[in-house]
């Protein structure tokens, strides 16, 4: 089905925002989807093994949510989103959500395949900015929700702070694997945590049924992959010239090695990214290496640095080609999780290794 695209934001609002009177005005804009009393208990995602989701209902408002730490409540279903991160706009998409989206920013890199025409039509297709937004621009699109991949971008720095907004009447979600409190923060991050903020963002959009079909399409992709066996290991190239950035042991990078059965090199580490000093990589000598391909940073940027170093091009990996690639938005926690372990299955299995 083609999606509705979202109304455009009026002009009057547009060119009124830079005056102190515009934050007053879209306060009173709105208000209609200002915080109000009540709560509600968040869906919960069931075993990722294969277990049955119960029945969904329709969503009981107004729902509130414990959202790292930050009380968040809807009155309603949101209708006018604006998304920060390829994961929350990539997670709206697939939820047949994307009429609802105004604006969305800050993607790195192409959508999948699958996506595509869910995202015609839609603010995905042109972003309103490449990077963090602005409080301004944020607001100008007159949004009731601000749906974010990272805390920071919800920040006087980035879209806005989350207290400022929630008293100009806008919601914000962060998405839950990205919570740093370590009350909140997934430690480490499972599948099981991945479905339950699908669960839960189908909660927040009256969208139960898609989100419990979304969760079994995944399940089942998983399923579908039997683990490598060998003992191989894998260092999770994510960015960095001199020294690597690199997945560690309790986020989606060692989730995903986990589920293909790759033994992270830096899985010692308890966190989800680590630097990596090429001293360190020299001495693990990992069996494959996964590059993760960003439109900020590609893959072959990646082999090019690593063929051209006089160390790393020792590696047996870099000797051997034994590389395997990654999209940015399937590096981070989202719907893209799944579909990555079963391509990197693939791509392994592709490769001449003993």
């Amino acid at each position: 089905m083609r999606l509705r695209p979202a109304s455009p934001p009026s002009n009057a609002l547009r060119s009124a925002l830079p005056t102190a009177l515009s934050v007053l005005a879209l306060a009173a804009v709105a208000a209609c989807s200002a915080p109000g009393a009540g709560s509600a208990a968040p869906g919960q995602g069931a075993d990722s093994t294969g277990g049955t989701t119960p029945a969904a209902t329709g969503t009981a408002y107004p729902l509130t949510i414990d959202n790292c730490g930050f009380e968040v409540t809807f009155d309603q279903a949101p209708s006018r989103v604006v998304t920060i991160k390829s994961t929350t706009a990539e997670m709206l998409l697939a939820l047949g959500l994307g009429d609802r989206l105004v604006g969305s920013a800050f993607l790195d890199g192409p959508l999948p395949p699958a996506l595509a025409d869910a995202a015609a039509g839609t603010p995905v297709a042109e972003p309103f900015s490449d990077e963090v937004p602005g409080t301004e621009a944020t607001l100008a699109l007159e949004p009731d929700l601000v749906y974010a991949g990272w805390e920071s971008n919800v920040t006087a720095q980035g879209a806005g702070d989350r207290a400022t907004l929630r008293q100009l009447g806008v919601n914000t979600y962060v998405s839950p694997s990205a919570c740093k409190d370590a009350a909140y923060m997934p430690d480490p991050l499972t599948f099981d945590a991945v479905f339950d903020e699908i669960i839960e963002v189908g909660e927040i959009f009256d969208a139960r049924d898609a989100a419990a079909r979304l969760v079994e399409e995944q399940r089942a992709t998983l399923a579908s992959v039997t683990p490598d066996e060998r003992g191989l290991t894998a260092l999770w190239y994510s960015s960095g010239d001199t020294i690597p950035y690199v997945g560690a042991g309790i986020g989606a990078p060692q989730m995903i090695l986990d589920a293909v059965g790759l033994e992270n090199v830096a899985a010692d580490v308890h966190d989800t990214w680590t630097s990596m000093s090429s001293e360190q990589v020299i001495a693990a000598d990992p069996d494959v290496i996964v590059l993760v391909d960003a439109t900020w940073n590609s893959a072959q940027q990646k082999i090019e640095r690593l063929e051209a170093n006089p160390a790393t091009r020792e590696l047996t990996a870099v000797q051997e080609r034994r590389y395997l690639t990654v999209p940015f938005p399937a590096s981070e926690a989202g719907v893209r999780n799944a579909d990555a372990v079963a391509d990197l299955a693939a791509q392994l299995q592709e490769l001449d290794l003993p």
